[in-house]
């Protein structure tokens, strides 16, 4: 089972995602009205993926991803953004986004990034962790 989490304080603006998401046998999704709500799931919980929208009310979808490495730096992460890519990259990069969603992503959107998600999964399922 694959345990998501989105964030946002409008449910309406990713609602197109999520019932794409739903539609999978093997996809548990939760939802975040903001940051705060979101870094408080993800210290208590397991969860495979957070998918932030750009803005969440308390911060921005960017600056949740970087409080997000603090917390746990093996969640993957995927933003929207309306940044075009290059200035997307540029300001991201160091902080372990999977993907820039762009606004309001559909079911194309995330199919996308469910077979990013198992790709990644599968590569690291055989890894050891010797930090024990």
């Amino acid at each position: 089972m694959l345990k998501l989490l989105i964030v946002s304080p409008d449910k309406n603006s990713l609602s197109g995602l999520a019932s794409a998401l739903v539609e999978h046998a093997d996809v548990d999704l939760s939802w975040a009205e903001s940051g705060e709500a979101a870094l408080e799931i993800v210290s208590g919980y397991a969860i495979d993926l957070v998918v932030t929208d750009e803005s969440l009310g308390d911060m921005t979808g960017l600056e949740f991803a970087g409080r997000l490495l603090l917390v746990n730096p093996m969640i993957n992460c995927a933003s929207v953004s309306r940044l075009s890519p290059e200035k997307f990259h540029e300001i991201s990069e160091g902080l372990g986004l999977m993907v820039q969603l762009p606004i309001q992503p559909g079911k194309e959107h995330a199919e996308e990034l469910l077979q990013r998600l198992k790709n990644l999964k599968k590569l690291t399922a055989g890894v050891k962790d010797y930090s024990t």
